[in-house]
């Protein structure tokens, strides 16, 4: 499989889920070979506060999954995850990557 990546999946999740959903994309490693995890807030549609402290901010916690992956295999793993999760807490976009490199 080659390594030159021509798009970034994000996926923001509920904090909640957000180990579930790493699980989930470790168990695809023909689709995915690594991601990263960054802590994030959400309002607006799709971003229910649970907690009291998140009522009280008005931000929900959520988790940002970023998966560096080739376009082909996007629609695959967005089905797989529509399948397991059916969550309009969830949301996803990609974006295109026109370089990818390591500093070795």
């Amino acid at each position: 499989m080659s390594t030159a990546y021509d798009c970034m999946l994000t996926l923001a999740v509920p904090a909640a889920l957000a180990e579930e959903i790493c699980d989930h994309l470790q168990e695809h490693p023909g689709w995915v070979s690594g991601f990263s995890v960054l802590p994030a807030e959400g309002f607006g549609a799709g971003s229910r506060a649970h907690t009291t402290m998140e009522q009280v901010r008005g931000r929900a916690n959520r988790r940002l999954l970023q998966v560096l992956m080739h376009q082909r295999d996007v629609e695959r793993l967005l089905d797989s995850l529509r399948v397991a999760y059916r969550s309009d807490e969830m949301a996803w976009w990609t974006m295109p990557v026109t370089g990818f490199g390591r500093f070795r």
